[in-house]
């Protein structure tokens, strides 16, 4: 269900959540003015348009999202992979990327796709998540010790010549940035201060200092931008032809997957804050048609933004209508406070970003894993943070999740386990009676997969002695997939042709499904299928126990 129509059939949009939604709308547009211009500027667009993409995206997702307390604006995440595509295609071909992406996202949310997203491992996302933030963190030197442009086609090639230049730092923009940096830091733990956003007084102090004294050889909004321009987005249709579609489908994908992925995450954290329940194809939908309409008015890819979900739930945000005041904020902020913008200083808002990256990192949950994790695991999770850092994102989740699925599997099958078992196991189950003579019981515990079938053909293949009947119980099999069937058709095949009689029991009803669709009780013969263990033994055949024909 569309949220904004929950919030209003649950009662929220009531006038006794008024006040608190209007003042959690208005905190969050504050919080996000500059963050929305940091991250616009690192993704290689103008101010103003991280400020366009927070106000129409964060507005689709509040109206069509399936969470209801979700802001949605620029990101930190999506820093890396948005310059890269501005450096290579331009700013319009981001616009058409994001265009392309927002459509994928919506058809992902209408095919139901909202759950898979979910099963992405936890050191894939934290090694990932940890690859772009130290990216961004080096990615805003040049910004915050005032350095030269450096040149450089990979992160190393980058960073090198980022240290060779260190030395040519700007001092007047390093003291400013330091400054505006220490206030992003101390502010929270500053109880006087604390109900304050950082970012914006680290922003405002800068600004102010740099308004007031005019510090030479800093490079701000306005020497960089021209200032930001004041009144509302325009509706643009960027340039789309055939081969840039065809051209911007990797880039579009790219987007779309990292889209969804910090979208979702970011409902989970609102839905542990605020006691709420998403609709994770809902949120898809939502998310799709937000990065559908803003580039059309000048704006770029967005996602769930945690932070400004977070802060809109701690001050008291409980339906869309706090993320709706939170786009009208930023709107009177353009129409408004604009011109003020020319002297913002840009390493004020690279100190934000290194605040930013940092708290991405998760170092503390990075290191955590690093020390108490399995060592496959650790493994997958350096991997992804390096792959991320040296070679693209793209690859560092596909090599990372290929890794973690084989792991699984690997796992899975150890556990699944093929046992023989004896008269004194089975006392129970035949009440005081022993096996007959020359009859042999395994029991499969665990799935029945492609994984597992080496462990079963070990056990029953390599059978010293041929028994005159073999009982096969599938009691504890919760699934098999055709690989697993196949491999026990072929087993049962040789037991067949050696002369021994076969018996399958005990399956649940998915297994017999599957078992009766693919042949393999009537390759065996129905009379040789048994509901119960016991008939199975004493091969016992009454018709109310068969297989159905």
């Amino acid at each position: 269900m569309i949220v904004i129509e929950e919030a209003r059939k649950a009662g929220m949009l009531g006038r006794a959540h008024w006040l608190n939604n209007l003042i959690a709308g208005m905190v969050v547009g504050v919080v996000a003015l500059p963050l929305a211009m940091a991250f616009s500027i690192a993704s290689g667009a103008k101010p103003e348009q991280g400020l366009y993409t927070a106000i129409v995206a964060g507005l689709m997702t509040s109206l069509f999202g399936g969470s209801r307390v979700q802001i949605s604006g620029p990101t930190g995440a999506f820093i890396v992979i948005l310059a890269g595509i501005t450096a290579k295609y331009g700013i319009d071909g981001l616009q058409i990327a994001t265009l392309m992406a927002g459509i994928m996202l919506l058809l992902l949310g209408l095919a139901r796709m909202g759950g898979i997203i979910k099963f992405i491992p936890n050191p894939v996302i934290v090694g990932f998540t940890a690859g772009i933030a130290v990216i961004i963190w080096v990615g805003q030197w040049k910004d915050f010790f005032g350095l030269p442009a450096v040149h450089g086609d990979h992160f190393h090639q980058k960073l090198w010549h980022l240290l060779q230049v260190l030395p040519e730092l700007h001092q007047a923009t390093t003291l400013l940035g330091l400054l505006s940096l220490v206030i992003v830091v101390l502010t929270p733990r500053l109880p006087a201060i604390s109900r304050i956003p950082g970012p914006l007084l680290a922003l405002a102090t800068a600004t102010i200092l740099q308004a007031i004294f005019q510090f030479p050889g800093v490079a701000t909004i306005g020497s960089a931008f021209g200032g930001i321009p004041r009144g509302l987005p325009e509706f643009h249709l960027p340039d789309i032809t055939l081969s840039r579609i065809v051209e911007l489908m990797g880039p579009a994908f790219t987007i779309a997957m990292l889209g969804a992925i910090e979208s979702l995450l970011s409902a989970v954290v609102a839905d542990g804050m605020a006691g709420t329940r998403h609709d994770s194809n809902q949120e898809l939908v939502g998310q799709g048609i937000a990065n559908i309409a803003a580039p059309l008015f000048g704006g770029f890819a967005a996602t769930g933004a945690i932070a400004r979900t977070a802060t809109n739930i701690r001050n008291g945000g409980t339906s869309p209508l706090a993320g709706i005041v939170h786009c009208l904020t930023l709107l009177l902020i353009i129409l408004f406070l604009a011109p003020l913008a020319v002297n913002i200083p840009l390493c004020a808002l690279s100190a934000i970003l290194f605040f930013v990256a940092w708290n991405m990192s998760e170092m503390k949950h990075f290191l955590r894993m690093v020390r108490r994790a399995p060592r496959a695991d650790v493994a997958i999770l350096l991997l992804t943070f390096l792959l991320t850092i040296f070679t693209d994102l793209v690859v560092a989740v596909n090599i990372g999740v290929i890794l973690a699925t084989l792991l699984f599997l690997s796992r899975m099958s150890a556990a699944v386990e093929v046992q023989q078992q004896s008269s004194k196991d089975l006392e129970s189950e035949l009440h005081g009676q022993t096996l007959p003579e020359g009859v042999l019981v395994y029991t499969i515990e665990g799935p029945f997969f492609f994984g597992a079938v080496e462990n079963f053909e070990r056990a029953l293949v390599n059978t010293h002695t041929d028994p005159k009947r073999l009982v096969i119980r599938l009691k504890r099999v919760p699934f098999v997939d055709i690989t697993g069937i196949q491999t026990l058709e072929e087993v049962l095949e040789k037991f067949v042709r050696r002369g021994v009689e076969v018996a399958l029991c005990e399956a649940n009803w998915r297994v017999k499904k599957k078992l009766l669709k693919s042949g393999t009780i009537q390759m065996l013969g129905r009379q040789n299928y048994f509901d119960d263990f016991e008939q199975a033994v004493h091969n016992n055949r009454p018709a109310v126990r068969q297989v159905a024909a």
